[in-house]
């Protein structure tokens, strides 16, 4: 019990004190503050066409719970999924397996503090849905219960399943993170897909592990009853739309039924059970490494090789003539030919042939598709690439060496960035040509805007948290916003716009922004090791 309750404790104190974990929570609470918009924003997130509910405490609360589920659910995954590799890492997990702790409670117990870090975010998002409520003031009253029934119904068993999958994720793919983002997110697309295509009365009202299905039917009743209508259409999510008239509908909140509240703690149960699975296919750290049988073969020494042998052993000095002579390059070439290198071997290899099916793939499909859909999945599968693009020489302790180099500053940070955007021009090559051909100047510049963006914003991002995991949870969630055309993260330039040359401009604006961010920071960081 004790080493149970210590890889808890340390692993949960381990992330909440990275400056990854701290910024995540700043940016989730922002969310969380636009979760529940009022009628006169121009953007909902829960769209009922013509109605919209009334800010009470259990609109406020039911759509502000049921938002942190979805959403923490949805980018949670690449917060926690790191715990077993960090042991692996840091060789702890050498330590661990000397233990007597049994792999089960091993693997539980990290369940556990992923879980703990999941509900401490979704804590917080709880506690600013009560201050919105009050800050922005309504007619109707305070119900306590109204806000704490979604999130412990909802986010709760949510959490606790994302929080099992991340390990199981880490137990059987090992440490594939594109796999396991990969795997995930198509679980999680395929259960949102199939929520929205059943029915109100099937059985997916008590297999949704999000609860989403009775907060839609619930508020589509309402509406109907109150007005008599047949409502069926809801749309979830940040849903912008311009002005148009509607009608306000009071929302008293979810009639709970036993099945589903049953089916909640057997949510649980399956989080559970599934950690219980994992734990007879984990490692416990034992990584067998086979050895090339042709690196065993015995040398024979003949009478030449030993004489030559005596000869290199004597002390005859160094000579200088027989040293290579010294070659002087200050430029940054070298070094991007190093970064391309590395990230071209980085991952796992078979990885490339999905990139290169996705990249052939878009020179023949149609123009939209290929913008909108196939770019920034081909872009998101680099992420691993990208992420520690900065950050590298912090994880393997070599930022003693670099940034003592010669002027580190404007040579090895230039040559990151500079082999990042090579990369992302590459994989959007295909989608620049076709707009080229046809002579869209807008489409080629925002394009080009973007892929340099997500480079800097990598590169930003893992100087200021020197950690890459805040990096990927942005990323993704511009990926997702990108490919459901959400106009105000549309950083590729795939939705349509209404003034190219406003759009056009912004992003080069970021851009600088974030090197002029990457300089100063990375400048202060050389200065003071």
């Amino acid at each position: 019990m004790k080493y149970f309750y210590n890889i808890i404790k340390a692993d949960y104190l381990q992330r909440t004190r990275s400056y990854s974990f701290l910024i995540t929570l700043v940016v989730t609470v922002y969310i969380a503050y636009l979760f529940v918009p009022l009628h006169t924003a121009k953007y909902t997130t829960l769209d009922v066409p013509g109605f919209k509910g009334a800010y009470n405490s259990a609109w406020a609360g039911y759509i502000s719970g049921i938002m942190t589920t979805v959403m923490l659910s949805m980018y949670g995954f690449l917060l926690v999924n790191n715990s077993i590799k960090k042991d692996i890492e840091t060789e702890v997990g050498l330590i661990i397996a000397s233990t007597p702790i049994s792999n089960f409670s091993y693997l539980f117990s990290k369940q556990l503090s992923n879980f703990l870090v999941l509900l401490t975010i979704t804590g917080c998002t709880f506690l600013v849905s009560i201050i919105m409520f009050f800050v922005r003031g309504t007619d109707y009253p305070f119900v306590f219960s109204a806000f704490l029934y979604p999130y412990l119904i909802f986010a709760v068993p949510a959490m606790s399943l994302v929080a099992s999958m991340a390990v199981v994720a880490e137990v059987f793919l090992d440490r594939k993170s594109i796999l396991q983002f990969i795997v995930y997110f198509f679980i999680f697309g395929f259960t949102m897909a199939s929520i929205k295509i059943q029915g109100a009365d099937s059985l997916i009202t008590l297999l949704d592990p999000f609860g989403l299905k009775v907060i839609t039917n619930s508020i589509t009743n309402a509406i109907n009853s109150q007005f008599h209508t047949h409502i069926n259409d809801t749309s979830f999510g940040f849903i912008f739309r311009g002005k148009q008239d509607f009608q306000v509908f009071v929302f008293e909140g979810v009639n709970w039924q036993l099945p589903f509240l049953l089916s909640r703690i057997v949510w649980i149960g399956i989080s559970l059970a599934l950690v219980y699975f994992s734990s007879f296919f984990f490692h416990r750290f034992d990584f067998k490494q086979s050895v090339s049988k042709k690196n065993n073969k015995p040398v024979q020494l003949t009478a030449d090789l030993v004489s030559d042998e005596k000869e290199m052993i004597s002390p005859v000095g160094i000579s200088r003539a027989l040293l290579p002579p010294l070659v002087f390059d200050y430029s940054i070439f070298p070094f991007v030919k190093t970064e391309l290198l590395l990230m071209i071997r980085k991952g796992n290899q078979l990885l490339w042939l999905v990139n290169a099916g996705l990249w052939i793939a878009m020179f023949f499909v149609s123009l939209p598709i290929a913008h909108s859909y196939l770019l920034p999945v081909l872009l998101f599968l680099q992420v691993i690439r990208w992420s520690d693009l900065t950050t590298k020489e912090k994880t393997n302790r070599l930022h003693y060496f670099s940034y003592a180099a010669y002027r580190p500053l404007f040579r090895i940070l230039p040559a990151q960035i500079l082999s990042g955007i090579i990369v992302a021009m590459v994989m959007a090559l295909p989608v620049i040509v076709r707009y080229a051909i046809i002579s869209d100047l807008f489409a080629v510049v925002n394009i080009i805007n973007g892929s340099v963006l997500i480079i800097l914003l990598a590169v930003c991002l893992g100087i200021i948290t020197e950690g890459k995991k805040l990096y990927e949870i942005i990323f993704f969630m511009l990926t997702y916003s990108a490919v459901n055309k959400l106009p105000i993260t549309d950083y590729l330039g795939g939705a349509p716009h209404d003034n190219h040359l406003v759009y056009i401009s912004v992003l080069p604006g970021l851009n600088i922004i974030l090197v002029l961010v990457s300089f100063i920071v990375r400048n202060y960081q050389s200065r003071h090791i």
